[in-house]
């Protein structure tokens, strides 16, 4: 399947929540989230919205991609924290840019982003549609129980975006789901029906932590290899790797185990946190702006999360 990628934009709110802040709320210390997971420092939301991100980063990668919204045909967006059921995310960022093309949103946790940049690319596959805009954003500093270490400490706000239109640069991909919500898991809004008489948890993130460890580190080692064996290519011949920021000791790990340099992997959770579905898309908008990625250089994005579930392509930007 042909795609490129036109441009790329990012937002994250202002206000920084650095380790020692936290230390202040719940018992942790700048030590003890660095040691586990890499982060230093997260952006939280005080004001804006999930979408309120999403418009942010949708204009700069429209302006990065050099287009109009009424050259958009499609506008596709990963989130698993909007702050509406209806209207959707993509559908407020249509309204707020002054697109007319459809919009509707995908859930897939921390892999969204992966699962709508796969749909937009088999929808210009089908060859009655151009300019697409992919985005993931998250606030998931409203679904965090702050009175909860294990949590507190990762999770974060933001979006990344892209548009892409057709090309030649989507190599290979594979996208992967095994249902169960035993491992991660967020309880919606249990609502108030006096007929309903199950439990109606709090609406938090749950997370094994152990258990997500180790799924992350064997989806992201087997996959990026299955995607550039599909594709005819060797690791050899990755030059960067954008992989979801949910914990450096992950990314660690998966570097030593496909014998590949760090150098190629793009780190940015000590500054950002894990932001879901908008990880990806940060990181590489981060990339795109470092000037060290080239046309013509080859990227494997890859995440994984909640659902179980993982996605993963190799691109050609």
């Amino acid at each position: 399947m042909a795609i490129k990628i036109l441009g790329t934009g990012a937002y994250v709110p202002e206000k920084i929540v650095t380790n020692d802040d936290l230390a202040k709320m719940v018992d942790t210390s700048d030590e003890w989230i660095t040691q586990r997971v890499g982060i230093k420092e997260r952006r939280v939301s005080e004001t804006e919205t999930a979408a309120d991100f999403a418009v942010n980063a949708a204009k700069e990668a429209m302006a990065n991609a050099n287009i109009t919204a009424d050259e958009l045909d499609l506008i596709i967006a990963a989130t698993i924290s909007a702050e509406n059921i209806c209207p959707t995310v993509a559908g407020t960022v249509q309204n707020r840019i002054g697109a007319t093309c459809p919009a509707f949103d995908i859930n897939s946790a921390c892999s969204g982003f992966m699962f709508a940049l796969d749909t937009a690319v088999s929808y210009i596959a089908r060859g009655n549609i151009r300019n697409i805009l992919v985005i993931g954003t998250e606030r998931l500093s409203k679904l965090v129980d702050w009175d909860d270490r294990s949590t507190c400490v990762i999770f974060a706000d933001g979006a990344g975006a892209m548009v892409i239109a057709p090309g030649e640069g989507y190599l290979a991909s594979k996208m992967f789901t095994a249902g169960g919500d035993d491992v991660i898991k967020i309880p919606a809004f249990g609502g108030t029906s006096p007929f309903y008489t199950n439990e109606k948890p709090a609406p938090y993130i749950f997370m094994d932590g152990q258990e997500t460890f180790k799924f992350a580190v064997n989806k992201i080692v087997n996959d990026v290899k299955e995607v550039i064996e599909k594709a005819g290519m060797t690791l050899d011949e990755i030059d960067h790797l954008v992989l979801h920021q949910a914990n450096t000791r992950i990314l660690d790990f998966a570097a030593k185990r496909l014998k590949i340099s760090k150098e190629k992997i793009i780190v940015n959770i000590d500054k950002y946190g894990n932001t879901a579905a908008a990880s990806v898309p940060i990181a590489f908008n981060e990339l795109a702006k470092s000037g060290r990625l080239k046309r013509g250089d080859t990227v494997v994005m890859s995440a994984f999360g909640g659902g179980l579930s993982s996605g993963t392509c190799l691109i050609r930007y």
